[in-house]
């Protein structure tokens, strides 16, 4: 059955537009969006209409672990101790919590205007390092937590075979990661079989990292399944240790590296590439690839700061993560990406386009285009034929009362934390309403059982 919205305003692919009528189609496609319509028969929204943002970089099993890696050590901290205490979590998860965990994290995701995510999943063995009868299993509960939520999901199955470059022997932390190239295809082929079929579904693959997979292993994927994948992911120069540890294993740095050996293209997306040089920039930048960015968890972990004006100013595309999840709200990953810019070159709106004075309306545009590139879904744009994810923003909010077009996405951004997003719909069925999913309640339960299991 199709269906048919009306609001006041909205954020169309032709930009702002009043009085606006979305059709959407029984299977959740837009079939139609029309500007200065009557409301007549359709659905009134009550508030100005913004596509949903797409997530792409989550650590669902992270979100149990928010808050605990915060106590400081008499050594020193780092990524590298805080990568210690995740092990320390996910060495006890069982299925079963980690379905309860995703289930919570993605209503949140949702309350907060993403409509999609991207699951970086590497939590694939049981707790001795064997595969689970169904070697899926663990992305599966994530698939199942997405679809029990209502949120898009694309699955992002990690290949991690080593404990760091040269091949080096994945560690006891590591166990529940390892795969070799078979076994890592029977996940792929499992997941492909699982969503064939679904709009709301889509399969890429994850080699997790160059320390994690060799060059002879990266081939083999993506000789194996490459061409099967929508999308391909993979984390990259991240920390300064591993373009250092890189450079010493073979004499180039992760990106130059990368960008030799593959042909980098609009299928790949490279998760936080921080460090970067100005060669290195450019090239990603033209290549088509989306940087991955999660500026909330890249300041939690101390990565650095992305460079994000030049990357920008040669037309490289972006999206946002939330990663692991010590925030889960687009506007904060965004705010932070253009205050990392402002704090480092003592500039202010340094990252507006040459489309748009309108910094925060500039950043969530593009943020838009390259997540739903990233997730391999067409989606983040109110048009014919994508996806009908979008947001009714509350235009009485005191954070946008008033505010018009850009303006209104702006004061979104840049004017604190209360979250103005009232309602939200994925493939054209509401699953937020007056900022509430109607499953919160024994979500957040199970929730709470899980934690109590993995801390008793």
């Amino acid at each position: 059955m199709s269906l048919t919205y009306w609001c006041p305003a909205a954020l169309t692919a032709d930009g702002w537009r009043e009085a606006v009528s979305i059709a959407v189609d029984a299977t959740g496609r837009i079939d139609r969006v029309e500007a200065g319509a009557r409301r007549d028969g359709a659905t009134v929204l009550g508030g100005p209409v913004v596509p949903g943002m797409a997530n792409l970089h989550s650590h669902a099993h992270q979100r149990a672990m928010t808050g605990l890696a915060e106590r400081a050590s008499r050594r020193g901290d780092s990524f590298w101790t805080w990568r210690e205490a995740m092990y320390r979590t996910v060495e006890r998860v069982q299925p079963d919590q980690l379905g309860a965990i995703a289930r919570q994290l993605y209503v949140e995701m949702l309350k907060a205007g993403y409509t999609s995510v991207g699951e970086f999943q590497y939590l694939h063995h049981d707790v001795d390092g064997k595969p689970y009868h169904d070697p899926a299993e663990m992305t599966l509960q994530c698939l199942a937590a997405a679809m029990a939520t209502g949120i898009g999901f694309t699955a992002l199955p990690v290949l991690y075979r080593y404990g760091g470059f040269g091949a080096a022997a994945a560690n006891e932390g590591q166990r529940r990661f390892v795969n070799d190239v078979d076994g890592f295809a029977r996940i792929v082929e499992r997941l492909i079989a699982e969503t064939r079929g679904n709009p709301d579904a889509a399969v890429g693959i994850a080699p997790h990292s160059l320390r994690a997979v060799s060059g002879e292993l990266l081939d083999e994927a993506l000789a194996a399944v490459g061409d099967r994948a929508a999308v391909v992911h993979i984390h990259i120069a991240e920390q300064r240790r591993e373009v250092d540890d890189c450079i010493a294993f073979c004499g180039r740095r992760p990106v130059e590296w990368l960008a030799q050996h593959v042909n980098l293209d609009e299928r790949w997306c490279l998760v936080h590439a921080t460090h970067m040089t100005a060669d290195e920039t450019r090239r990603v930048a033209t290549s088509g690839a989306v940087a991955g960015l999660c500026p909330t968890t890249e300041a939690n972990l101390g990565d650095g700061f992305f460079n994000a004006a030049d990357y920008l100013a040669a037309g490289g595309a972006f999206g946002i993560g939330s990663d692991s999840q010590v925030s889960v709200s687009p506007v904060e990953e965004l705010r932070w990406l253009e205050y990392g810019v402002r704090l480092s070159t003592g500039t202010r709106n340094a990252l507006a386009s040459d489309d748009t004075p309108h910094t925060g309306q500039s950043l969530f545009d593009r943020a838009l285009a390259g997540g739903a590139r990233a997730l391999g879904r067409r989606t983040g744009s109110i048009e014919v034929g994508a996806r009908a994810d979008f947001l009714v923003l509350d235009g009485e909010h005191p954070r946008l009362y008033a505010r018009r077009g850009p303006a209104l996405v702006d004061s979104w951004i840049f004017s604190g934390n209360d979250n103005p997003v009232r309602d939200v719909f994925v493939g054209g069925r509401q699953v937020v309403e007056a900022g509430r999913h109607p499953r919160e309640e024994p979500i957040a339960r199970d929730y709470r059982r899980a934690l109590d299991q993995l801390n008793a």
